[in-house]
This record gives C-alpha cells, structure tokens and sequence, in this order.
C-alpha cells in the first residue's frame, strides 16, 4: 500500500506542476494584450455629428425681382402705347386738319405749341408660371408734355412719365416698390389720310424690395432701365362725324433690372442682372364720333387691337446663398392676346380740351386696367 501511493502522489504532484504553468502561460499571454487594448468604454465612444448640408436658394426667393422686371417692361410698353396714340388719335388728327371742328373752314390757323398733363393709375396681375407664385400691382403715376407744330402736317411732342408701383407677392411672403421716370418723344406726319408715327422712350428707376424669411426680412435696393421704339401707321376714314381709323404698329423694349445683394433675416441671398427684350406686332382700328355743342366739341372712340409677340428673350437670373447657386428663368407673356380701350374728350374751345381714357391689356396669365385724366392746352 505505502509503495502503490508514492507513484499516484508523484502523478499528483507532476499533474498539479503542468496546471501551474499552463495558467502562468495563460495569464502571460492575456495580461500584455489587456494591457495594449483600449477600454471598451474608449471603443464605444459617440463620432462626432456630420455636419448639415450648406443652405441652398429657392427659385421662389427672387419672385418680387422677376415681378419688378416685368413691371417695368409693361410700363414702358404702356408709355410707348399712348405716346403712339397721341400721335395718331384720330379725333386729334381731326383737330389739327380743322380746329374749328364740324363745318368749320380748314384754312383756320391752329395753335401751333400745345401742352398738355395726365394722372393715371394701373391695376395688374399676373397668374403663376413655374416657379413664380403670381403677383398684384399698383401703379400711380403723372405725365406731362410738350408739343410744336414744325410745318402743316408734323408734329413733334416730348412727355416725361413718373410713376410709383407696389408689388405684392402674397404667396411668397414677398414686396417691392419700383419708382421709374421715363422720358419720351413722339412725332407725326399727316399724309392724306394717312398718319405715320413714331414714338421713343428711356427710362430708368430704383426698386426696393422687401422678402420675410421668418426671422426678419431680407431688404435688397437695386436700379431698372427701360428703352423702346414704336412705329404706327394709320389710315382716317370719315364718315360725317364718324370716323374709322384702322392702325397697324410694331413695338420694341428692352428692359433691365441690376444684381443684387439682399441684407438682414435668414439666409440673405444675391442675384445676378437680368433683362428682357421683347418685339409685338399690334393690329387694330379706332372707331369714333364726336358732336358739336356750341363752341364745345364732346367726342367718344374705342379701339381694340391684336397683340403678337414675335419675340421675347429672358435671361436667366443666378441666385447664390453661400456656396449654392441655381438658375431662374424669367416670366414671358403670351404669345397672343388683345389691348382694348376708350376714350372721351370735351374740348371747351379751339384751345382746351378735356379727356379721359381707359386701357385695358389682356394676355393668358397678365391683365391691366388703366384710367387716365388729362387736360391739354393749346396757343
């Protein structure tokens, strides 16, 4: 028994040396790696944010821009307009061929310089287009003019327009104000029954607009110009004391608003220059008839005319927030569409008359209405 338990003894004690040094392996081989891992809690350890995108414009940012723009294209086509018909007005015609009206003899010398002063006011909107949200507008304005007599049957005139107009574009929580002065110059020449006109216009002004972003209002203060030409020829044909006079005319603006840095509220954005240019043919006919009170004359005429726009070109307006930029096209007219208005005049003698005239445009997306008051003088 005493020789069988010393060989299990020396099993044991060999088993228990062979334990010892496996842990010591063991333990020899963790305790290093332990040591150059980091803690889980380091591993675990929250990135930091992605940062946000960059803010980028909206087309729908610069809708009081694109809405100034053709503001101001309407109005020099609407001064271009009446100087046109000034120059053209048949009842006027009828005037300068016989002042003394009716029966009168036409060897009555008229008054050679004349002069003449006009308010008005405009009411227009426009429907949406794309990404433009349609606008409302409200223009008041004054007109005064001079004009000469250089030889029977050639009349020069020139007037100066100045007018302030409210825009509004609900929708894009938007506002401006444009104040434009336009210079313009007419002439005339009488041929028969026939009238050859031309009219010319330069104007420039300053629009301030106004766009709440929801943390105040972006403001930008930026200029406008406008140029055109008009050309008409008209054929008089009366009847007693009717009158048709058909008309046919072809117009051509071009109108520019400058870049532009808004400043204050959310996200102030800058936009790039833009300009239009724009080329209708306008056909038509005047119809009138005028009765004789006394020494006082009252005439009443209409007119309507076919509008064709042969041409509009629009630049594209870049609009840059930061680093993001995008591209936005301007608004156009309608092909096709039609002007129509009238007119009543009381001329209290050969040298003063009194007038009132409304003009109304009709396009697919654009309507205007216009009412004028004026008084013109003769000597």
């Amino acid at each position: 028994m005493r020789c069988s338990s010393r060989p299990l003894r020396a099993r044991e004690i060999r088993a228990g040396r062979r334990f010892a040094g496996a842990v010591a392996i063991v333990f020899g081989i963790i305790l290093p790696v332990a040591a150059a891992s980091p803690p889980a809690q380091a591993q675990s350890a929250p990135r930091p944010p992605t940062p946000p995108p960059p803010p980028t414009p909206s087309p729908t940012d610069i809708n009081s821009d694109l809405s100034a723009g053709g503001a101001v294209t309407n109005l020099g086509s609407s001064f271009l307009e009446r100087l046109g018909d000034q120059a053209s007005y048949g009842f006027g015609r009828a005037l300068r061929n016989n002042p003394g009206g009716g029966g009168a003899s036409e060897a009555t010398d008229a008054p050679r310089f004349r002069t003449w002063a006009e308010a008005y006011g405009i009411w227009a909107r426009t429907g949406a287009q794309g990404y433009f949200v349609g606008d409302r507008r409200q223009t008041w304005g004054g007109v005064g003019g001079l004009g000469a007599r250089l030889a029977p049957g050639v009349n020069v005139g020139v007037s100066v327009d100045q007018s302030r107009t409210r825009i509004d574009v609900p929708l894009a929580l938007q506002a401006a104000t444009l104040d434009l002065t336009q210079i313009g110059a007419n002439a005339s020449v009488d041929k028969g029954p026939w009238t050859w006109a031309i009219a010319l216009v330069h104007g420039f002004g300053k629009v301030n607009s106004s766009r709440d972003t929801g943390a105040g209002f972006a403001r930008a203060n930026y200029n406008a110009h406008i140029d055109g030409a008009l050309t008409e020829l008209g054929y008089y044909w009366s009847l007693d004391q009717s009158r048709i006079v058909p008309k046919a005319a072809f117009e051509y603006v071009r109108a520019s608003t400058a870049s532009f840095q808004e400043l204050g509220g959310l996200d102030p954005v800058m936009a790039s220059g833009a300009t239009v240019e724009r080329s209708r043919i306008l056909l038509g006919a005047e119809i009138g008839h005028y009765w004789i009170f006394g020494q006082k004359i009252f005439d009443l005429s209409a007119y309507g005319k076919f509008i064709d726009n042969v041409s509009q070109n629009f630049s594209s307006v870049t609009v840059s927030l930061g680093t993001e930029s995008i591209a936005v096209q301007g608004i156009s007219e309608s092909r096709y569409g039609a002007d129509a208005g009238a007119s009543a005049s009381l001329s209290l003698s050969n040298t003063a008359r009194l007038y009132l005239n409304y003009d109304g445009k009709f396009r697919a997306a654009m309507q205007s209405h216009q009412a004028t008051v004026g008084v013109e003088l003769k000597w």
